[in-house]
C-alpha cells in the first residue's frame, strides 16, 4: 500500500478571474423600434370612419352598441366602404362575396382598425372581407373538412381524437367569421359555395356530449369552442362550465373565443358574461382544475389600448389567457410581424401559446404559406423573448393527424411541396400529408398538379421517403 508522501498531488485548476470593471461591456443602447411592442393603438380612432365619427366612448366600448353595429352582409359592408374606399376596391369586394366559402361579418371595432388607405393590403381587412383579384385556385388535395373533425366526432359536435382531450362543439357562431376558418363547413350561414353543417344551440345535444365525456375516463381536458364562446349566453358559460368541472375524470377546461381580438369591450360591459365565467374560473380553482381562455390574436395592429383593458379586467381576476394564432400570408408571414406580434402578446399578458400553418381550407388558397416560411419564422422568433411566451409552430395534420411541430416532419419536398408527418400517440402507425400552397412552387410543380397520375406519384413518393426515413432510425 503507497504511504500518504508516496500520493502525488493533483494539479490546482487555474483561478478564474472575473474581468476588471475597465474591461466589463455594456449592451450599446437598444434601438427605439425594438419596443414597438409597448406602443399600443389609443384614442377615439374609430371616429375616422365617417359612419362612426359622432360615437361617443361610451357607446363605442359598449357590447351592445358593437353586436348591434356589426357590419353583416353584403348590403351593409358596401355602403359602409362607399366613399371611404376606392370604387375598384368595392367593386373587388362585391365579386369577393359571391366566391367566399364564409359569409362576412366584421365588428365596427374592426373596421376601423383597417387602413382605409390601403385596404387591399391591410392585415385585418385581408382576414376577414374577401376580394375576388386575390383569389387563387384551390390546392387539388384539399378538402373542405381537412382535419376531419366530423369523421372523429363519436356524437355529433364533439371531436374525441387526442387520447385524454376532446372539442366541444356547443354552437356555431361567431361575432365575426374569418375567411380561413378551418370549419367553414359548419359556421355561420350557408353561402353561394358551401352548404354547412347545423351545431345550433341545443342543451339536449349538449348533455349527449357530456354523457359521452363521463363514460371515457381517459378523457381529461375540453376545450369549448364553435362557433365561439363569446356568443354563449352567460347561463350556458356557466352551466357547460360547471357540468364539465364536476365531471370527476375532467382536469382542464378552456374557453376559446376570437372575441377579444374582434369585440373586447364585451369584457369590459357584458358584467354577467365575464362574472360568469369567472365563477367557473374560482370554481375550478377550488376543485384544482384549470380553467382557462384561449383566444386569437393574427397580426400586432389587433391589439390596442383597449384590448390592453379587456386583458387586464381577465388578469385581476386571475384568468390565464392564451393565444393561438394562423400564419397567413399577407398578415403575419413576415420575421418582424410576428416577433411583434408575439411580444405584443407578452405586453398585455397573453400567452402565445400555438401559431398554426394554415390549414387547406376551401377558397382561401391566397393566404396559405410554404411550411418552410414557418420554419424560418420559427427560427427568428425564439430567443426573442421569454420561453414560456414563444409559440410553438404547428401543422395540425390534415386527416386528423393532430398537432404536429412545424419542424417535426418525416420527409419535406420543397420542389413538389409536400409535407409527411407521423402521429404516434395519436394515430400510430399512419402518415398525415401536407401540402404547400400552389403559388409557392415553381411553375412546373404547378403543372404536375394539374396531372392527376403525377399528383398520385408525388404523393407515393413522400409517403415512400417518409417510411425509409423512419426505417433508418
Amino acid at each position: 500500500m503507497a504511504s500518504a508522501e508516496n500520493v502525488p498531488t493533483p494539479e490546482k485548476a487555474p483561478k478564474s478571474h472575473a474581468a476588471p470593471p475597465a474591461e466589463r461591456k455594456a449592451r450599446p443602447p437598444v434601438d427605439p423600434s425594438v419596443l414597438r411592442h409597448r406602443e399600443l393603438k389609443d384614442g377615439e380612432f374609430w371616429r375616422e370612419i365617417p359612419a362612426f365619427a359622432n360615437v361617443s366612448e361610451e357607446e363605442f366600448l359598449d357590447y351592445k352598441w358593437q353586436m348591434k353595429n356589426s357590419l353583416y352582409g353584403e348590403d351593409k359592408l358596401i355602403e359602409l366602404m362607399e366613399g371611404l374606399a376606392p370604387k375598384a376596391f368595392v367593386d373587388d369586394v362585391l365579386r369577393g362575396f359571391h366566391l367566399a366559402p364564409m359569409a362576412v361579418r366584421v365588428t365596427p371595432y374592426l373596421f376601423s382598425l383597417i387602413d382605409w388607405n390601403d385596404p387591399l393590403h391591410d392585415p385585418i381587412r385581408t382576414q376577414f372581407i374577401p376580394v375576388a383579384s386575390r383569389l387563387t385556385v384551390d390546392h387539388p388535395m384539399l378538402t373542405l373538412d381537412s382535419l376531419h373533425e366530423q369523421a372523429d366526432a363519436p356524437v355529433e359536435g364533439l371531436t374525441h381524437r387526442y387520447h385524454d382531450k376532446a372539442l366541444f362543439l356547443p354552437l356555431d357562431t361567431c361575432p365575426v367569421y374569418c375567411r380561413f376558418c378551418t370549419r367553414s363547413y359548419a359556421i355561420g350561414v350557408d353561402t353561394d359555395v358551401v352548404e354547412k353543417v347545423s351545431l345550433k344551440v341545443s342543451p339536449k345535444r349538449w348533455e349527449e356530449a357530456f354523457a359521452y365525456i363521463e363514460s371515457r375516463p381517459e378523457l381529461e381536458d375540453i376545450v369549448i369552442s364553435g362557433g365561439d364562446a363569446y356568443n354563449l349566453a352567460f347561463k350556458h358559460i356557466e352551466a357547460i362550465g360547471m357540468r364539465l368541472l364536476e365531471i370527476p375524470n375532467i382536469r382542464r377546461i378552456r374557453f376559446a373565443t376570437k372575441g377579444l381580438a374582434v369585440m373586447p369591450m364585451k369584457i369590459l360591459s357584458d358584467d354577467r358574461w365575464l362574472d360568469a365565467v369567472t365563477r367557473v374560473a374560482e370554481h375550478g380553482r377550488k376543485v384544482h382544475k384549470q380553467v382557462a381562455i384561449h383566444t386569437h390574436f393574427n397580426n400586432p395592429n389587433e391589439i390596442t389600448e383597449i384590448s390592453r383593458r379587456a386583458t387586464n379586467t381577465l388578469f385581476e381576476r386571475g384568468i390565464t389567457v392564451r393565444n393561438q394564432s394562423v400564419l397567413q400570408r399577407g398578415v403575419n408571414d413576415d420575421p418582424e410581424t410576428m416577433r411583434l406580434l408575439v411580444k405584443r402578446l407578452g405586453e398585455i399578458n397573453v400567452e402565445a401559446y400555438y401559431v398554426y400553418q394554415h390549414d387547406m381550407v376551401q377558397g382561401v388558397e391566397d393566404l396559405r404559406t410554404s411550411l418552410q416560411t414557418n420554419l424560418d419564422i420559427e427560427k427568428f422568433v425564439r430567443g426573442a423573448t421569454a420561453g414560456f411566451n414563444t409559440p410553438t409552430f404547428v401543422v395540425d395534420a390534415p386527416g386528423g393527424g393532430g398537432k404536429r411541430e412545424a419542424h417535426s416532419y418525416e420527409h419535406y419536398d420543397r420542389e413538389t411541396g409536400v409535407s409527411v408527418y407521423s402521429a404516434p400517440s395519436v394515430k400510430p402507425g399512419q402518415l398525415f400529408t401536407y401540402f404547400d400552397p400552389l403559388h409557392s412552387l415553381s411553375e412546373s410543380a404547378r403543372e404536375d398538379w394539374k396531372d392527376a397520375g403525377k399528383r398520385e406519384q408525388m404523393v407515393q413518393d413522400a409517403l415512400s421517403a417518409a417510411r425509409n426515413h423512419q426505417g433508418q432510425r
